[in-house]
């Protein structure tokens, strides 16, 4: 089954300084029929405006992953990392028995644009880490390209970032009439959000902004329709 939930359906809370879009329950927007999907918890597409951002708070027990789409975030956290975080660039946050941290638009004049993506942990009160890592277009150019995996996974080969759940994110840049696959299992619960262009999913049209929600399928097969870039997950329930 796949599920489509149209850019426009999405939850858009708008605070001046930020505009996210919203696609699960969190914040000032509650439903309590949209909580997660699978292990997947939070998904927000946001823009934050030029020095603007979210100062020091806490986190517990989640996984979260940052993919940098457009402009610079600066990241400070109580471990006493610091860094910056350019398009291109995906972080990892592992919170785990708790962590504090900070990120604002590195940039004074210029929005940024950023998806960040909150996974439930297989494990509790772990040790609280941070990493981040570039890859490039070229890289994912035609092809799903692996860039977090699971922290027990063998997939650390493909050189990806690592979260304590047996889950996949993968990102790709396809041309019109390219094609790529993915093989899954009946019982896992993909995710697949378009961030720019057009593909059709199993034959199912989605646009820029669209996510599906997929179950039961053990293959797929994203085509591009126009230039696009993409996001798919793969997940546990």
């Amino acid at each position: 089954m796949i599920q489509v939930i149209k850019s426009s359906e999405r939850h858009l809370s708008d605070h001046g300084w930020l505009k996210t879009r919203l696609h699960f329950s969190f914040a000032d927007y509650h439903d309590p029929e949209n909580m997660h999907w699978g292990a997947l918890r939070v998904f927000n597409d946001d823009v934050v405006q030029g020095g603007e951002g979210f100062g020091m708070h806490p986190h517990k027990d989640m996984e979260i992953v940052t993919v940098m789409l457009d402009g610079v975030l600066e990241h400070r956290d109580s471990l006493g990392n610091r860094g910056v975080v350019r398009p291109g660039e995906v972080q990892v946050m592992s919170a785990g028995r708790g962590i504090m941290h900070s990120e604002f638009n590195h940039e004074k004049d210029q929005p940024l644009h950023l998806l960040q993506l909150w996974i439930f942990p297989r494990h509790k009160n772990l040790e609280p880490r941070w990493e981040q890592k570039e890859f490039p277009k070229a890289e994912r150019a035609g092809k799903l390209l692996p860039v977090v995996t699971s922290l027990d996974a063998n997939g650390s080969a493909s050189g990806a970032l690592r979260i304590d759940q047996d889950a996949q994110i993968y990102l790709s840049e396809l041309k019109p009439g390219e094609e790529v696959a993915h093989a899954s299992r009946r019982e896992r619960m993909p995710y697949l959000f378009v961030i720019s262009g057009e593909v059709s999913l199993n034959g199912t049209p989605l646009a820029a902004g669209d996510q599906a929600r997929i179950s039961g399928e053990e293959k797929l097969r994203i085509r591009a329709e126009k230039d696009a870039e993409l996001i798919l997950l793969d997940l546990p329930e």
